[in-house]
């Protein structure tokens, strides 16, 4: 019997987003059935409705973390309830981004841009593409103005997925919060060819759905 799995849809989300977070879990091997919850969505975004899931998205969303956190600040408590209760929180650029202490979740004790950290070879806030080193393997990934992620001390139970190539910082990471999980990418593992193909960038590696299907498979696992 397949799992369901619920996406944020809403103002807190760039458009497409949560569509291409939704495409990432149906190909991910976990036969989840996906449905999308939000202000303006038929499941509301409640307690009850998170506890019939197994796992919960927050796809990438404007340039503002402070105007997107104020758009889900009043869903705050029930997320933080529900992933520390045994649930599974997946976030993706300004969804790790929210993870963090200021302006999110408190998932981990911070988050922030990755063009703003020393040593980045990426400066500019357009969409492009950057160099990470996942699982010790050099990839590249559609890149919004992601975040870099501070997780908690060594020993914690945090599993480090990827880190930018160019300067060793966190990109990807699974960690443990109470009996729940997040796992959370400041890149774009979900991109489809229409995102790249839109901004006239191409991703040396080929577009594949490998990178995000791991993130997942660490998310869901024990």
């Amino acid at each position: 019997m397949s799992a369901l799995a619920l996406v944020y849809r809403g103002p807190a989300a760039c458009e497409g987003c949560a569509e291409e977070v939704a495409a990432l879990l149906r190909a991910s091997g976990h036969d989840l059935d996906i449905a999308y919850v939000g202000p303006r969505e038929a499941l509301p975004l409640t307690r009850e409705v998170l506890d019939s899931a197994v796992l919960y998205a927050q796809p990438g969303g404007g340039n503002s973390v402070k105007r997107a956190f104020r758009q889900m600040k009043r869903f705050a408590p029930t997320i933080i309830d529900y992933t520390q209760s045994g649930g599974r929180y997946l976030g993706i650029c300004m969804g790790a981004y929210l993870a963090g202490t200021w302006a999110g979740f408190g998932f981990l004790p911070d988050t922030d841009q990755f063009i703003t950290s020393a040593g980045a070879d990426v400066r500019t806030s357009r969409d492009t593409v950057v160099a990470v080193d996942w699982r010790g393997v050099r990839r590249h990934m559609f890149f919004q103005d992601g975040t870099v992620l501070t997780p908690a001390a060594s020993g914690s139970g945090v599993a480090v997925l990827a880190r930018y190539a160019s300067n060793g910082e966190i990109a990807a990471l699974v960690a443990p919060f109470g009996r729940g999980k997040v796992g959370l990418s400041g890149p774009h593992p979900e991109a489809s060819q229409e995102w790249y193909r839109s901004n006239g960038l191409t991703n040396p590696d080929g577009i594949h759905y490998d990178l995000g299907c791991d993130l997942v498979d660490s998310l869901m696992g024990p």
